[in-house]
Protein backbone atom coordinates (compact mmCIF):
# COMPACT_ATOMS: atom_id res chain seq x y z
CA UNK A 1 0.00 0.00 0.00
CA UNK A 2 0.86 3.44 -0.75
CA UNK A 3 -0.43 6.96 0.20
CA UNK A 4 0.16 10.53 -1.36
CA UNK A 5 -0.75 13.66 0.31
CA UNK A 6 -1.60 16.94 -1.90
CA UNK A 7 -2.42 19.95 0.64
CA UNK A 8 -5.83 21.74 -0.67
CA UNK A 9 -7.13 25.03 0.62
CA UNK A 10 -8.26 25.94 4.21
CA UNK A 11 -6.40 23.13 5.82
CA UNK A 12 -7.76 20.32 3.88
CA UNK A 13 -6.04 17.39 1.99
CA UNK A 14 -6.34 15.08 -0.33
CA UNK A 15 -4.98 11.51 0.52
CA UNK A 16 -4.43 9.01 -2.72
CA UNK A 17 -4.23 5.54 -1.47
CA UNK A 18 -3.00 2.53 -3.31
CA UNK A 19 -3.28 -0.84 -2.64
CA UNK A 20 -1.93 -3.59 -4.18
CA UNK A 21 -3.26 -5.71 -6.93
CA UNK A 22 -3.12 -8.58 -4.87
CA UNK A 23 -5.08 -7.43 -2.05
CA UNK A 24 -7.93 -6.52 -4.38
CA UNK A 25 -7.93 -10.01 -6.02
CA UNK A 26 -8.00 -11.56 -1.90
CA UNK A 27 -10.78 -8.54 -1.36
CA UNK A 28 -12.42 -9.68 -4.80
CA UNK A 29 -12.39 -13.11 -3.66
CA UNK A 30 -13.73 -13.12 -0.27
CA UNK A 31 -16.90 -10.95 -2.24
CA UNK A 32 -17.77 -13.99 -4.47
CA UNK A 33 -16.94 -16.29 -0.94
CA UNK A 34 -19.56 -14.69 0.98
CA UNK A 35 -22.23 -13.77 -1.62
CA UNK A 36 -21.99 -17.27 -4.31
CA UNK A 37 -25.04 -19.27 -2.10
CA UNK A 38 -27.03 -16.01 -2.59
CA UNK A 39 -26.30 -16.43 -6.51
CA UNK A 40 -28.77 -18.23 -9.23
CA UNK A 41 -27.44 -19.73 -12.19
CA UNK A 42 -29.37 -22.13 -14.37
CA UNK A 43 -28.02 -25.28 -14.28
CA UNK A 44 -25.95 -25.28 -11.14
CA UNK A 45 -26.52 -25.63 -7.69
CA UNK A 46 -27.02 -22.38 -5.30
CA UNK A 47 -23.01 -21.96 -3.94
CA UNK A 48 -21.51 -23.71 -6.60
CA UNK A 49 -21.70 -21.60 -9.56
CA UNK A 50 -18.38 -20.82 -10.51
CA UNK A 51 -17.09 -17.44 -9.94
CA UNK A 52 -15.79 -16.88 -13.55
CA UNK A 53 -19.42 -17.96 -14.78
CA UNK A 54 -21.27 -15.22 -12.63
CA UNK A 55 -18.91 -12.54 -13.86
CA UNK A 56 -19.52 -13.30 -17.54
CA UNK A 57 -23.31 -12.93 -16.74
CA UNK A 58 -23.43 -10.26 -14.41
CA UNK A 59 -20.26 -8.27 -15.28
CA UNK A 60 -16.83 -8.42 -13.31
CA UNK A 61 -17.93 -5.27 -11.45
CA UNK A 62 -20.64 -7.68 -9.47
CA UNK A 63 -17.53 -7.92 -6.75
CA UNK A 64 -16.49 -4.66 -7.07
CA UNK A 65 -18.95 -2.72 -4.14
CA UNK A 66 -18.01 -5.53 -1.68
CA UNK A 67 -14.57 -5.57 -2.32
CA UNK A 68 -14.35 -2.21 -2.05
CA UNK A 69 -16.49 -1.84 1.46
CA UNK A 70 -13.90 -4.48 2.98
CA UNK A 71 -10.57 -2.48 1.96
CA UNK A 72 -11.36 0.67 2.25
CA UNK A 73 -11.54 1.05 6.18
CA UNK A 74 -7.72 -0.84 6.70
CA UNK A 75 -6.40 0.65 4.07
CA UNK A 76 -7.10 4.28 5.17
CA UNK A 77 -6.36 3.79 8.82
CA UNK A 78 -2.90 2.81 7.60
CA UNK A 79 -2.76 5.80 5.51
CA UNK A 80 -3.87 7.87 8.22
CA UNK A 81 -0.66 6.28 10.60
CA UNK A 82 1.62 6.70 7.12
CA UNK A 83 0.93 9.82 5.84
CA UNK A 84 1.71 11.47 9.56
CA UNK A 85 -0.70 14.02 9.01
CA UNK A 86 -3.19 15.51 11.87
CA UNK A 87 -6.44 14.42 10.38
CA UNK A 88 -9.18 16.03 12.28
CA UNK A 89 -12.34 15.23 10.10
CA UNK A 90 -14.11 12.31 9.27
CA UNK A 91 -13.13 11.04 5.44
CA UNK A 92 -15.12 11.56 2.34
CA UNK A 93 -14.04 8.75 -0.55
CA UNK A 94 -14.07 8.56 -3.76
CA UNK A 95 -12.66 5.58 -6.15
CA UNK A 96 -10.75 6.31 -8.93
CA UNK A 97 -9.53 2.81 -10.19
CA UNK A 98 -10.84 -0.30 -9.49
CA UNK A 99 -10.24 -3.51 -12.05
CA UNK A 100 -8.90 -6.97 -11.44
CA UNK A 101 -5.16 -7.46 -12.29
CA UNK A 102 -4.74 -3.43 -11.20
CA UNK A 103 -3.84 -1.58 -7.96
CA UNK A 104 -7.47 -0.62 -6.02
CA UNK A 105 -6.84 3.20 -6.20
CA UNK A 106 -9.31 5.87 -3.70
CA UNK A 107 -9.10 9.19 -2.62
CA UNK A 108 -9.88 10.41 0.83
CA UNK A 109 -10.52 14.24 1.67
CA UNK A 110 -9.85 15.07 4.93
CA UNK A 111 -9.47 18.31 7.49
CA UNK A 112 -6.32 19.26 9.16
CA UNK A 113 -5.58 20.26 12.36
CA UNK A 114 -5.17 24.24 11.52
CA UNK A 115 -2.41 26.25 13.39
CA UNK A 116 -3.22 28.62 15.85
CA UNK A 117 -2.01 31.33 16.31
CA UNK A 118 -2.01 32.46 19.78
CA UNK A 119 -2.80 35.53 21.24
CA UNK A 120 -3.20 36.86 24.68
CA UNK A 121 -3.56 33.70 27.33
CA UNK A 122 -1.12 34.70 30.19
CA UNK A 123 -2.38 37.64 32.89
CA UNK A 124 -6.51 36.95 30.90
CA UNK A 125 -8.33 39.57 32.31
CA UNK A 126 -12.37 38.32 33.44
CA UNK A 127 -15.46 40.10 35.61
CA UNK A 128 -15.27 38.61 39.14
CA UNK A 129 -17.63 35.87 39.72
CA UNK A 130 -20.01 36.82 43.34
CA UNK A 131 -20.12 33.25 45.18
CA UNK A 132 -21.91 35.33 48.41
CA UNK A 133 -25.46 33.10 49.12
CA UNK A 134 -27.71 35.43 50.07
CA UNK A 135 -30.45 34.87 53.06
CA UNK A 136 -33.18 34.86 50.23
CA UNK A 137 -31.73 32.33 47.84
CA UNK A 138 -31.57 30.12 51.20
CA UNK A 139 -34.99 30.29 51.91
CA UNK A 140 -35.51 29.95 47.97
CA UNK A 141 -34.18 26.41 48.50
CA UNK A 142 -35.80 25.67 51.65
CA UNK A 143 -39.70 26.38 50.17
CA UNK A 144 -38.44 24.27 46.82
CA UNK A 145 -37.98 21.42 49.59
CA UNK A 146 -41.34 22.41 51.27
CA UNK A 147 -42.94 22.18 47.53
CA UNK A 148 -41.26 18.58 47.39
CA UNK A 149 -42.66 17.55 50.60
CA UNK A 150 -46.31 18.68 50.22
CA UNK A 151 -49.41 16.53 50.51
CA UNK A 152 -51.40 16.65 48.23
CA UNK A 153 -55.43 17.01 48.99
CA UNK A 154 -58.30 16.22 47.45
CA UNK A 155 -60.53 19.20 46.81
CA UNK A 156 -64.50 19.09 46.28
CA UNK A 157 -66.09 22.61 47.76
CA UNK A 158 -64.68 24.90 45.60
CA UNK A 159 -63.94 25.42 41.83
CA UNK A 160 -60.16 25.14 39.74
CA UNK A 161 -57.85 27.73 40.73
CA UNK A 162 -54.24 28.87 39.60
CA UNK A 163 -52.09 26.23 41.12
CA UNK A 164 -54.38 23.19 41.12
CA UNK A 165 -53.61 19.58 40.05
CA UNK A 166 -56.46 18.76 38.34
CA UNK A 167 -57.69 15.12 36.32
CA UNK A 168 -59.53 16.52 33.47
CA UNK A 169 -61.40 14.82 30.11
CA UNK A 170 -61.60 17.27 26.67
CA UNK A 171 -62.11 16.95 23.45
CA UNK A 172 -61.01 19.45 20.80
CA UNK A 173 -62.76 20.65 17.36
CA UNK A 174 -61.57 22.78 14.82
CA UNK A 175 -64.81 24.15 12.43
CA UNK A 176 -67.29 21.85 14.67
CA UNK A 177 -65.22 19.00 13.52
CA UNK A 178 -63.61 16.76 16.13
CA UNK A 179 -59.58 16.48 14.94
CA UNK A 180 -56.75 13.59 15.61
CA UNK A 181 -55.10 13.58 18.57
CA UNK A 182 -57.43 16.05 20.45
CA UNK A 183 -59.22 13.90 22.78
CA UNK A 184 -58.13 12.81 26.13
CA UNK A 185 -59.49 11.04 29.36
CA UNK A 186 -57.79 11.26 32.60
CA UNK A 187 -55.38 13.40 31.67
CA UNK A 188 -53.42 14.96 34.74
CA UNK A 189 -53.28 19.00 34.66
CA UNK A 190 -51.80 21.60 37.10
CA UNK A 191 -53.22 24.79 36.10
CA UNK A 192 -50.41 27.34 35.63
CA UNK A 193 -47.76 24.47 34.19
CA UNK A 194 -47.90 25.39 30.33
CA UNK A 195 -48.52 22.31 29.34
CA UNK A 196 -51.14 23.20 27.32
CA UNK A 197 -51.30 25.67 24.44
CA UNK A 198 -50.99 29.63 25.02
CA UNK A 199 -54.69 30.25 27.04
CA UNK A 200 -56.01 27.04 27.65
CA UNK A 201 -55.26 26.44 31.40
CA UNK A 202 -56.61 29.82 32.46
CA UNK A 203 -59.93 29.07 30.91
CA UNK A 204 -60.11 25.70 33.25
CA UNK A 205 -60.07 28.33 36.27
CA UNK A 206 -63.59 28.80 37.77
CA UNK A 207 -64.61 25.64 36.63
CA UNK A 208 -66.45 22.93 39.00
CA UNK A 209 -66.17 19.27 39.26
CA UNK A 210 -68.10 17.70 36.24
CA UNK A 211 -69.52 20.82 34.74
CA UNK A 212 -68.41 20.76 31.25
CA UNK A 213 -66.77 23.61 30.07
CA UNK A 214 -65.60 25.22 26.80
CA UNK A 215 -62.05 26.25 25.96
CA UNK A 216 -61.46 28.91 23.00
CA UNK A 217 -57.95 28.83 21.92
CA UNK A 218 -55.97 29.69 18.86
CA UNK A 219 -52.52 27.21 18.01
CA UNK A 220 -49.79 28.73 17.60
CA UNK A 221 -48.39 29.46 13.91
CA UNK A 222 -45.20 27.44 14.28
CA UNK A 223 -47.35 24.37 15.63
CA UNK A 224 -45.94 20.89 15.22
CA UNK A 225 -48.92 19.63 13.53
CA UNK A 226 -49.27 20.89 10.03
CA UNK A 227 -52.78 20.61 9.52
CA UNK A 228 -53.73 23.28 13.03
CA UNK A 229 -51.24 25.89 12.61
CA UNK A 230 -52.68 29.49 13.46
CA UNK A 231 -56.56 27.47 13.46
CA UNK A 232 -58.92 28.73 16.11
CA UNK A 233 -59.72 25.82 18.12
CA UNK A 234 -62.61 24.81 20.67
CA UNK A 235 -62.10 22.24 23.41
CA UNK A 236 -64.87 20.69 25.43
CA UNK A 237 -63.16 20.33 28.74
CA UNK A 238 -65.03 18.46 32.01
CA UNK A 239 -62.49 18.57 35.19
CA UNK A 240 -63.37 15.08 37.09
CA UNK A 241 -60.52 15.73 40.02
CA UNK A 242 -59.43 18.85 41.80
CA UNK A 243 -56.24 18.66 44.38
CA UNK A 244 -54.34 21.37 45.75
CA UNK A 245 -51.04 21.43 47.50
CA UNK A 246 -50.77 21.32 51.35
CA UNK A 247 -47.09 22.52 52.68
CA UNK A 248 -45.35 21.08 55.96
CA UNK A 249 -45.18 23.92 58.47
CA UNK A 250 -41.32 25.03 58.95
CA UNK A 251 -40.17 24.05 61.91
CA UNK A 252 -37.88 21.90 63.48
CA UNK A 253 -40.01 18.71 62.71
CA UNK A 254 -39.78 19.43 59.24
CA UNK A 255 -36.01 19.73 59.66
CA UNK A 256 -35.88 16.24 61.13
CA UNK A 257 -37.68 14.59 58.29
CA UNK A 258 -35.99 16.09 55.09
CA UNK A 259 -32.22 16.63 56.83
CA UNK A 260 -29.97 14.55 59.14
CA UNK A 261 -30.51 17.53 61.67
CA UNK A 262 -32.91 18.16 64.67
CA UNK A 263 -33.18 21.44 64.51
CA UNK A 264 -34.28 24.49 61.44
CA UNK A 265 -31.27 26.55 62.48
CA UNK A 266 -29.06 23.86 61.52
CA UNK A 267 -30.69 22.58 58.32
CA UNK A 268 -30.44 26.36 57.42
CA UNK A 269 -26.65 26.45 57.51
CA UNK A 270 -26.76 23.47 56.06
CA UNK A 271 -28.86 24.42 53.37
CA UNK A 272 -26.22 27.76 52.97
CA UNK A 273 -23.39 25.59 52.87
CA UNK A 274 -24.14 23.32 50.13
CA UNK A 275 -25.07 26.35 48.32
CA UNK A 276 -22.44 28.45 48.67
CA UNK A 277 -20.48 24.87 47.14
CA UNK A 278 -22.49 24.84 44.30
CA UNK A 279 -21.94 28.78 43.67
CA UNK A 280 -18.27 27.77 43.94
CA UNK A 281 -18.44 24.95 41.61
CA UNK A 282 -20.41 26.74 39.11
CA UNK A 283 -18.15 29.92 39.41
CA UNK A 284 -15.41 27.91 38.60
CA UNK A 285 -16.79 26.35 35.31
CA UNK A 286 -17.61 29.93 34.67
CA UNK A 287 -14.50 31.55 35.21
CA UNK A 288 -12.68 28.99 33.19
CA UNK A 289 -15.59 29.66 29.93
CA UNK A 290 -14.37 33.29 30.15
CA UNK A 291 -11.17 32.69 30.26
CA UNK A 292 -10.83 30.14 27.33
CA UNK A 293 -13.33 32.60 25.47
CA UNK A 294 -11.22 35.46 25.79
CA UNK A 295 -7.99 33.32 24.89
CA UNK A 296 -10.28 32.47 21.07
CA UNK A 297 -10.86 36.08 21.29
CA UNK A 298 -7.85 37.08 21.19
CA UNK A 299 -6.41 33.99 18.82
CA UNK A 300 -6.55 33.11 15.18
CA UNK A 301 -7.53 29.84 13.68
CA UNK A 302 -9.02 28.99 10.52
CA UNK A 303 -11.50 25.99 11.23
CA UNK A 304 -11.83 23.72 8.11
CA UNK A 305 -15.61 22.84 7.33
CA UNK A 306 -14.99 19.15 7.32
CA UNK A 307 -13.82 19.67 11.32
CA UNK A 308 -16.38 21.51 12.18
CA UNK A 309 -18.90 18.80 10.57
CA UNK A 310 -17.45 16.12 11.69
CA UNK A 311 -17.93 17.72 15.63
CA UNK A 312 -21.56 18.75 14.73
CA UNK A 313 -22.10 14.97 14.18
CA UNK A 314 -20.80 14.05 17.13
CA UNK A 315 -22.39 15.96 19.41
CA UNK A 316 -25.91 14.64 18.27
CA UNK A 317 -24.26 11.27 18.45
CA UNK A 318 -23.81 12.37 22.34
CA UNK A 319 -27.16 13.37 22.30
CA UNK A 320 -28.20 10.43 21.39
CA UNK A 321 -26.46 8.24 23.62
CA UNK A 322 -27.74 10.83 26.49
CA UNK A 323 -31.60 10.18 25.56
CA UNK A 324 -30.99 6.34 24.73
CA UNK A 325 -29.71 6.13 28.18
CA UNK A 326 -33.64 7.13 28.98
CA UNK A 327 -35.45 5.15 27.12
CA UNK A 328 -35.93 7.32 23.83
CA UNK A 329 -33.86 6.58 20.81
CA UNK A 330 -33.50 8.79 18.23
CA UNK A 331 -35.79 8.41 15.66
CA UNK A 332 -38.82 8.55 18.55
CA UNK A 333 -37.13 11.91 19.22
CA UNK A 334 -37.40 13.60 16.00
CA UNK A 335 -40.81 12.44 15.93
CA UNK A 336 -41.88 13.77 19.25
CA UNK A 337 -40.23 17.08 18.86
CA UNK A 338 -40.87 17.67 14.46
CA UNK A 339 -37.72 18.44 14.63
CA UNK A 340 -35.27 16.52 11.49
CA UNK A 341 -31.23 15.48 11.73
CA UNK A 342 -30.29 18.27 9.82
CA UNK A 343 -32.16 20.96 11.96
CA UNK A 344 -30.20 19.19 15.01
CA UNK A 345 -26.51 19.58 12.82
CA UNK A 346 -27.84 23.23 12.34
CA UNK A 347 -28.96 24.16 15.90
CA UNK A 348 -25.58 22.37 17.57
CA UNK A 349 -22.76 24.00 15.18
CA UNK A 350 -22.29 27.20 17.19
CA UNK A 351 -21.07 24.64 20.32
CA UNK A 352 -19.76 22.64 17.82
CA UNK A 353 -17.38 25.68 16.93
CA UNK A 354 -16.72 27.04 20.13
CA UNK A 355 -15.82 23.28 21.54
CA UNK A 356 -13.30 22.93 18.78
CA UNK A 357 -12.13 26.30 18.97
CA UNK A 358 -11.54 25.42 23.06
CA UNK A 359 -9.49 22.46 22.14
CA UNK A 360 -7.33 23.98 19.84
CA UNK A 361 -6.14 26.87 21.80
CA UNK A 362 -5.19 24.38 24.71
CA UNK A 363 -3.77 22.17 22.76
CA UNK A 364 -1.79 25.07 21.64
CA UNK A 365 -1.07 26.86 25.01
CA UNK A 366 -0.06 23.44 26.33
CA UNK A 367 3.09 23.22 23.77
CA UNK A 368 3.84 26.58 24.22
CA UNK A 369 4.37 25.79 28.00
CA UNK A 370 5.55 22.87 27.84
CA UNK A 371 2.37 20.95 29.86
CA UNK A 372 2.34 16.79 29.24
CA UNK A 373 0.60 14.86 31.11
CA UNK A 374 2.58 12.55 33.45
CA UNK A 375 2.36 8.72 34.12
CA UNK A 376 0.90 9.64 37.42
CA UNK A 377 -1.60 11.91 35.70
CA UNK A 378 -2.22 8.75 33.71
CA UNK A 379 -2.55 6.40 36.70
CA UNK A 380 -4.96 8.62 38.69
CA UNK A 381 -7.45 9.02 35.61
CA UNK A 382 -7.09 5.13 34.94
CA UNK A 383 -8.24 4.66 38.28
CA UNK A 384 -11.15 7.47 38.44
CA UNK A 385 -12.26 5.74 35.67
CA UNK A 386 -12.13 1.93 36.89
CA UNK A 387 -14.05 3.46 39.56
CA UNK A 388 -17.07 4.80 36.78
CA UNK A 389 -16.89 1.61 35.29
CA UNK A 390 -16.67 -0.66 38.20
CA UNK A 391 -13.03 -2.36 36.94
CA UNK A 392 -9.81 -3.08 38.01
CA UNK A 393 -7.78 -0.07 37.00
CA UNK A 394 -4.68 -2.16 35.15
CA UNK A 395 -8.12 -3.06 33.13
CA UNK A 396 -8.70 -0.35 31.88
CA UNK A 397 -5.23 0.42 31.19
CA UNK A 398 -5.07 -2.57 29.49
CA UNK A 399 -8.05 -1.63 27.08
CA UNK A 400 -6.69 2.03 26.19
CA UNK A 401 -3.32 0.38 25.49
CA UNK A 402 -4.64 -2.25 23.05
CA UNK A 403 -4.46 0.93 20.39
CA UNK A 404 -2.07 3.24 20.81
CA UNK A 405 -4.45 5.99 19.84
CA UNK A 406 -6.27 5.97 22.81
CA UNK A 407 -4.10 6.26 25.53
CA UNK A 408 -2.15 9.07 23.00
CA UNK A 409 -5.82 10.64 23.29
CA UNK A 410 -6.72 10.27 26.81
CA UNK A 411 -2.93 11.81 27.19
CA UNK A 412 -3.81 14.77 25.53
CA UNK A 413 -7.45 15.59 27.32
CA UNK A 414 -5.16 15.14 30.50
CA UNK A 415 -2.79 17.81 29.23
CA UNK A 416 -5.55 19.89 28.31
CA UNK A 417 -7.50 19.86 31.79
CA UNK A 418 -3.89 20.93 32.86
CA UNK A 419 -3.72 23.80 30.29
CA UNK A 420 -6.94 25.04 31.70
CA UNK A 421 -5.65 25.09 35.08
CA UNK A 422 -2.59 27.15 34.04
CA UNK A 423 -4.62 29.78 32.06
CA UNK A 424 -7.16 30.20 35.07
CA UNK A 425 -4.21 30.53 37.77
CA UNK A 426 -2.64 33.64 35.50
CA UNK A 427 -6.04 35.23 34.82
CA UNK A 428 -6.62 37.89 36.36
CA UNK A 429 -10.21 39.40 38.36
CA UNK A 430 -11.33 43.08 37.39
Amino acid sequence: MSVQVEKLEKNMAKLTIEVSAEELEKAIEGAYQRRKKSISVPGFRKGKVPRQMIERMYGKEIFYEDAVNALIPDAYENAMDECGEDIVSSPKFNVEQIEAGKPFVFTAEVALKPEVRLGKYKGVKIDKIDTEVTDEEVDAAIEKERENNARNIAVEDRPVKDGDMTVIDFEGFVDGVAFDGGKGEDYPLTIGSGAFIPGFEEQLIGAEIGKEVEVNVTFPEDYQAEELKGKAAVFKCTVKEIKEKELPELDDEFAEEVSEFDTLAEYKEDVKKKLAERKERNAKREKEDAVIEAIINDSDMEIPEAMLETEQRQLVDEFAERIQMQGINMEQYLKITGSNYETMLEQVKPQADKRIKSRLVLEAVAAKEGIEASEEDYEKETERMAEIYQMEPEKVREMLEEKETEKKQLMGDLAVRKAVEFVVENAKEK
